[in-house]
């Protein structure tokens, strides 16, 4: 498995094929129509210019992936990034998601972001051990803040620190780095 920055033409597609069930069978994401390549590259393009969008390859085929984006657009947020990550129901409890979040914290850190939000469609609990395995901590619940196929759901927001809060940040985050690779 080979974990890289996502190009936008050439990943969008598999991009878009590991999120479609997401978004069509589940209440995991909210939204209702599963984007297609098009608005996937686009969505690859917009955020891998201030974060990072990573996918998980194997045998030529994504599998997955993670990225970055702004928390908030209010200029005091500017450290602060949500992350996300998704992997194809073949490649689970594979590793995947852990890899491609180890790498994306990497960059996110060397950027200059100090703190990594996720938000998780409850129930979910697959996600939310993944998020505390891997060091979030819960810090709130919004009750019933979507309605999805039928019902109205909670959304619970888990919190990672990257770097001291007691210091203050030396500028903006910087762009992304430069590509990462596992084995």
């Amino acid at each position: 498995m080979v974990v890289r920055h996502a190009d936008p033409a050439a990943d969008a597609t598999g991009c878009a094929a590991v999120y479609a069930p997401f978004v069509e069978g589940s209440a995991i994401s909210f939204e209702y129509s599963a984007p297609d390549a098009v608005e996937m590259g686009r969505r690859i393009a917009k955020l891998s210019a201030t974060h990072a969008w990573l996918v998980a390859e194997d045998g030529g085929s994504v599998v997955g992936f993670a990225y970055g984006s702004p928390h908030r657009e209010r200029a005091a947020y500017r450290w602060a990034a949500e992350v996300s990550v998704y992997v194809a129901a073949s490649h689970h409890r594979r590793g995947v998601g852990r890899a491609l979040y180890g790498a994306l914290f990497e960059l996110l850190s060397r950027q200059g972001f100090r703190t990594l939000c996720a938000g998780i469609a409850l129930p979910n609990p697959a996600s939310v051990a993944v998020h505390e395995a891997l060091g979030f901590e819960l810090v709130g619940v919004y009750r019933r803040i979507g309605y999805k196929d039928g019902l109205w759901l909670d959304v619970g927001w888990w919190q990672l620190q990257l770097g001291p809060a007691s210091s203050a940040p030396s500028g903006d985050p910087a762009p992304p780095g430069p590509p990462v690779r596992l084995p």
